[in-house]
């Protein structure tokens, strides 16, 4: 059964059992990792280059850790939950420079637009903007793997040099602000 009645009041549980208000800064934070996730299978849904969908796909799982980690107040205290290595943050800055190697040169503000797959990329670098900062705000007052805001801030990177890499390939011309 989806529904079980035990959110009805407000509260929700955390990994662990503790009951935390809805609108409690951690549930804020896993929530727009939550939204990011949906935003990227939009992105992957529109995407016809069959090597990004699989990259994309391999993010969306990475964003499950993220949620996991950020649904837990103490994640070191839970061994069953998943680890964010350093090395998927790595992973996605060698895909950064690769792409930026047959882009020409960043010289001004990027104007979202002139694809719809070009949009959605640039949907969810602002999402993931958002998803940083709810965690930089959790951060403030509890304990948060420092993988996750290393993670969330240069997928950011990553999703508006995406964005870049397909205006190219699909031939559209950037529109940019000066």
């Amino acid at each position: 059964m989806i529904y079980t009645k035990k959110g009805d009041e407000g509260q929700t549980s955390l990994v662990g059992g503790e009951r935390v208000w809805k609108c409690d800064e951690r549930v804020e934070a896993y929530g727009t990792v939550d939204e990011l996730n949906s935003h990227m299978g939009l992105l992957r849904d529109q995407c016809p280059y069959d090597e990004d969908k699989s990259a994309l796909l391999a993010i969306q799982r990475q964003l499950f850790i993220l949620q996991s980690l950020l649904a837990a107040e103490h994640p070191e205290k839970h061994s069953f939950l998943p680890e964010l290595s350093e090395t998927e943050v790595e992973k996605l800055e060698r895909a950064i420079d690769a792409w930026e190697r047959e882009l020409p040169p960043f010289r001004a503000f990027v104007i979202a637009g002139g694809h719809p797959l070009v949009s959605q990329c640039h949907v969810a670098r602002c999402v993931c903007r958002r998803a940083e900062r709810r965690v930089i705000a959790l951060m403030r007052r509890s304990e948060v793997p420092s993988a996750v805001p290393h993670y969330l801030n240069r997928l950011s990177d990553y999703l508006f040099v995406m964005a870049r890499h397909f205006a190219q390939r699909l031939n559209i011309k950037e529109d940019t602000w000066n």
